[in-house]
């Protein structure tokens, strides 16, 4: 893989990070180590050889001469995957509880700049085994362990982490060492363009502009004067991170959507507005007059197409109706809400700052990246995003993929980030927040599920 310039938006990603506010997204994926399998002591090896038969793994971001400003991937010369992918004990007593606490640990740390942008963690119950790649004795058999996963956004959104991700497991791994799918290579294209494309760019760089004006103006429409948002949902920056999960069965998901209509995504929005709700007067706080609102990333890329390199999001902007004591009135709240940005499209409301990042240059993003990230709270109070999953059944070293839960980074200035994927049958709810700020996220998870519930209870 040649050198590759960051896009706008992951150049904005790459700037927008500081030391409190790490921009990378993860997943806790819990696997059950079964009789004759590796186990979790060792799948440490398997998992470093297929995470350094990705190609894009072993790319580092460089910083170029031009365009002014701007940053370009590169492969690291001196790549060794022993110092992204390492093995951590947790310790004894209930090992979700463990692996959720040591995981909001390790999503606190920023990832180092000059190695790829990734790292991975294999966490285990009990002590530490002898040795380094630990071998697995008889009493491993049928006991959890978890990978934790860390990818900055500048490498990959949802999609496209699912898609680096999943080359760790078996039935990719397998099928990509037999040959069976290969992706075919892309032509080099020069960074100058031939003399006939200059009338074509000149002609696409004024619709750009018009467009960048467009977005600007509806950016400026949608951010509040008053930017200090919802108060359970702005926070300080402490620089710590708490992790909670959350299971609901999809089932009960699909019998809510077919009683009230609308899709299933209208449902779990409607819950996590509902989990607020109970959090918030459960720790005693006045219901904000102004619905907190929630950043609902929308990907851009074509259904059945190749993942690619490069975010490419927009997003919704939704008010997330927490006052209304009625949940029915609160799914029909956010599925008309829903409606509304589906109708209008994603080139309306903060959302399309993602957009804008299209329009701007590289060193724009550079020297604007402060004053960006600082906007954050004037546009939303919290992220709320769903990442696809394979439908198939997966497993590493022939141990069951079992859970898996996303994260989703902090923005500036506020608490609390939540994300959703579906996965045999069950949506895993992946929860950060700021440690400081939130300092019971159990709680809230816990309200996750019995908002389902409650649905479930009013629509007979």
């Amino acid at each position: 893989m040649t050198t590759e310039l960051l896009a706008p938006l992951d150049l904005a990603f790459w700037h927008l990070e500081t030391a409190d506010h790490p921009m990378h997204l993860g997943a806790l994926a819990v696997f059950t180590a079964a009789a004759g399998t590796a186990g979790g002591a060792g799948v440490l090896e398997l998992l470093a050889a297929r995470a350094a038969a990705v190609p894009r793994l072993r790319m580092r971001v460089r910083d170029v001469l031009l365009p002014v400003g701007g940053a370009a991937w590169a492969v690291d010369k001196g790549f060794d995957v022993r110092r992204h992918v390492r093995r951590l004990p947790l310790p004894e007593g209930d090992f979700a509880a463990e692996a959720a606490r040591l995981a909001g640990e390790l999503m606190e740390r920023p990832l180092e700049r000059g190695l790829p942008p990734w790292e991975m963690y294999v966490l285990t119950p009990g002590p530490a085994a002898a040795g380094a790649g630990g071998g697995r004795g008889a009493e491993e058999c049928g006991r959890p362990f978890a990978v934790l996963v860390k990818l900055h956004h500048a490498l990959a959104d949802g999609m496209r982490a699912v898609a680096i991700g999943a080359g760790i497991f078996d039935q990719i791994a397998d099928a990509r060492s037999a040959g069976v799918r290969k992706v075919r290579p892309v032509a080099p294209r020069s960074w100058l363009p031939g003399p006939w494309q200059v009338a074509g760019l000149a002609r696409g760089r004024i619709e750009e502009l018009g467009r960048a004006v467009g977005i600007g103006a509806s950016v400026v429409r949608a951010s509040r004067l008053d930017p200090r948002g919802t108060p359970a949902l702005t926070a300080g920056s402490s620089g710590t991170r708490r992790l909670a999960t959350a299971t609901l069965d999809l089932e009960d998901v699909q019998r809510i959507r077919r009683a009230t209509g609308g899709t299933a995504n209208d449902v779990l929005l409607a819950t996590v507005a509902g989990a607020l709700r109970r959090w918030m007067l459960e720790r005693g706080e006045r219901l904000p007059a102004v619905p907190p609102r929630a950043l609902v990333p929308v990907s851009r890329r074509r259904p059945g197409s190749q993942p690619g390199s490069g975010n490419k999001l927009s997003a919704y902007l939704l008010a997330l109706p927490v006052a209304e004591a009625d949940p029915r009135a609160r799914l029909a709240a956010v599925r008309e809400g829903m409606d509304r940005n589906k109708s209008d499209g994603p080139w309306r409301g903060a959302g399309a700052v993602a957009l804008l990042a299209d329009q701007l240059p590289a060193l724009a993003h550079r020297l604007g990246a402060p004053l960006a990230g600082n906007a954050a709270r004037m546009l939303f109070d919290i992220l709320v995003t769903s990442v696809p999953l394979p439908r198939s059944r997966l497993s590493l070293g022939g141990c069951p993929l079992r859970e898996v839960y996303p994260m989703a980074p902090l923005a500036r200035g506020q608490s609390l980030a939540v994300a959703l994927s579906t996965y045999g049958g069950r949506v895993h709810v992946g929860l950060v927040a700021d440690g400081k700020a939130v300092p019971d996220l159990e709680q809230l998870a816990r309200g996750m599920t019995d908002e389902l519930e409650e649905l479930l209870r009013v629509i007979g």
